[in-house]
């Protein structure tokens, strides 16, 4: 088993696992009941559309073009997002049968865009991608994780390493929408809210200090003694947000 890493403590941000980049998700349940639902879940983004817009991501220097990189968050590394839970009822108790899944977001790349190449913030968990509307296959549009080149399919799934490099593109002249799912390893289980803690410190550190121009790579040492400063307060937090339903 690899050790639990995260990118806030290893400013390298290349991470040296074993692990293929991409995983079969025929073993996993949730994998199997989540792509039966797949014109459930694609029917509640539409609907959802009709009335509201997604938000752009908040790290805009991830991406080639501002604000191409849209989302909606239904949960969030543990926090459970209550508001946005109520626009997408059927999918929320999806989610809700699989404690394993500590993020679920609906993510739109627009035409031209690219998310730029980075590496995620932990080996804990498999990022996963159902893909809902997919306007072409490679090369026009398409996802790398290291080496290794892969396209969307509308209604399959595309489980990869967050952690190792990774990069996505949608140079066509229509949107890409999927819906995205961390889940956490079976062996990293019980760490879950100590991973969804460090996780949202990172994040958290990234919007504060990027906000003002400070380069986390220029002071490692001053972030990751902040982020573990932060870490046992964003585990409070999570708990006291999922149970007083802040959000």
């Amino acid at each position: 088993m690899q050790p639990l890493w995260f990118s806030i403590f290893d400013f390298s941000f290349d991470y040296k696992g074993t692990e293929p980049a991409f995983i079969d998700p025929a073993p996993f349940p949730w994998a199997a009941e989540l792509k039966a639902n797949y014109s459930i879940i694609k029917q509640e983004l539409s609907d959802y559309l009709e009335k509201k817009q997604l938000k752009s991501y908040f790290n805009a220097s991830m991406v080639s073009r501002q604000n191409s990189w849209r989302t909606i968050s239904l949960k969030t590394w543990n926090i459970a997002l209550y508001k946005n839970q109520k626009d997408f009822p059927a999918t929320t108790a999806l989610l809700k049968k699989y404690p394993e899944i500590i993020s679920a977001s609906f993510n739109l790349l627009e035409p031209h865009s690219r998310i730029l190449p980075h590496c995620g913030d932990t080996n804990a968990i498999y990022r996963c991608h159902l893909g809902l509307e997919v306007p072409a296959g490679l090369p026009e549009c398409g996802f790398r994780v290291k080496e290794e080149k892969r396209a969307w399919v509308n209604g399959e799934w595309l489980v990869f390493m967050d952690a190792y490099n990774h990069e996505a593109w949608n140079d066509t002249g229509n949107e890409r929408y999927i819906f995205l799912i961390d889940v956490i390893r079976e062996e990293h289980y019980n760490a879950r809210y100590r991973v969804g803690a460090t996780v949202l410190s990172s994040l958290f550190l990234q919007k504060r200090l990027g906000s003002r121009g400070v380069k986390l790579v220029k002071r490692p040492l001053l972030v990751k003694a902040m982020a573990r400063t932060a870490q046992p307060f964003a585990w409070v937090a999570v708990h006291l947000a999922n149970f007083f339903k802040w959000f």
